[in-house]
């Protein structure tokens, strides 16, 4: 076991802030982290997983130990004539691991192509895209955790699955460390073509890959390349508002987007509300809002997140003075320190 001191943590994240751990140490299998448990020299640091850094926001440096998530590996499990079952190590690369059930056929995941991260933070963010959670695929994770020093296995119940959120995001952060995930997948085309950009396809005869590359297509056009321009993707969760809310903004603004959901409530774009206030391309140089796509929150030149931070509450403040929204913040942002 190889704990490294003072690690820059600039290259494994995907804003590109120059942070530094206090601690870091790459895992990469379930006995690494068995060893780092029982190792009782830093049982009383604090401790972050991180895992392909795409969803996180570092605000200073991290007082405490990163575990790094680079366990590997895909195993067929189980199949029959109509569904595969696979059981994907948690620090595989998520878009990898897409494309590769693309290639072999495998149906379900293609709309989520191109997020960037790891398959462990998949269920942690409960990821979704084009009218596709990755809840509905997730039959078990598997995990240790870290306060009962254990391995625990939670099915797709107990996940507690909810919009971009879980279990793991809540009661267990930072005290479960996602190992593996177990995915069910069909033989069979069951395509999700709901979503608006993606209706045109319904008339043709396509294929897995097709799909996949539509994806793709739509996401480049839309988001920005984290190597080229440091960016966590979307940083506001879109918000669900009651009917009240709902009718007093659709009598207001004629263009109002919006998706219906159950129990009259309504699903906001929060990147509508953003635009709206007039902050989409806004730029002060060293950070800003991406010029084609107002929910993402980009870094040009900082070498802080705390000034991504500042701009994401500058923006949560406009937003709740001019619509009375909350908007919620997808990224995880350490301003604090876990335990």
């Amino acid at each position: 076991m190889k704990i490294r001191t003072n690690y820059s943590l600039k290259k494994i994240n995907t804003f590109g802030v120059d942070h530094n751990a206090k601690f870091f140490l790459s895992i990469n299998n379930s006995n690494d982290i068995i060893n780092f448990i029982n190792y009782p020299n830093y049982q009383k640091e604090k401790k972050l997983i991180l895992g392909g850094g795409s969803n996180i926001l570092f605000t200073k440096d991290f007082d405490g130990v990163v575990l790094y998530n680079n366990i590997k590996g895909i195993e067929i499990i189980y199949q029959d004539e109509a569904k595969i079952k696979l059981k994907v190590g948690s620090g595989e690369s998520w878009d990898d691991f897409v494309s590769y059930c693309v290639d072999n056929k495998w149906y379900g995941i293609e709309n989520l192509s191109l997020i960037p991260g790891s398959v462990g933070a998949a269920p942690i963010q409960n990821i979704g895209a084009y009218g596709v959670e990755v809840k509905n695929f997730i039959s078990q994770v598997n995990g240790i955790d870290l306060i009962e020093n254990q391995p625990k296995i939670f099915n797709q119940n107990a996940c507690n699955f909810k919009y971009r959120n879980s279990i793991f995001k809540e009661k267990l952060k930072n005290n479960f460390f996602v190992t593996s995930v177990e995915f069910e997948l069909y033989k069979k085309s069951d395509f999700n073509l709901s979503y608006k950009d993606l209706t045109h396809l319904k008339t043709t005869d396509i294929t897995l890959l097709e799909v996949r590359n539509e994806i793709i297509k739509i996401r480049n056009k839309k988001l920005p390349n984290p190597k080229e321009i440091g960016n966590a993707g979307s940083f506001f969760k879109n918000p669900i508002v009651n009917q009240k809310t709902f009718n007093n903004l659709n009598n207001k603004y004629h263009d109002l987007v919006f998706i219906k959901m159950d129990n009259k409530k309504y699903k906001i774009p929060a990147a509508w509300l953003i635009e709206k206030c007039g902050w989409k391309g806004f730029s002060d140089k060293s950070v800003g809002v991406y010029k084609n796509h107002a929910l993402v929150l980009v870094n040009n030149s900082s070498n802080s997140g705390q000034d991504i931070k500042d701009l994401s509450e500058k923006i949560q403040i406009n937003v709740k003075e001019n619509f009375s929204i909350s908007l919620e913040a997808e990224v995880n942002i350490i301003w604090y320190y876990p335990v």
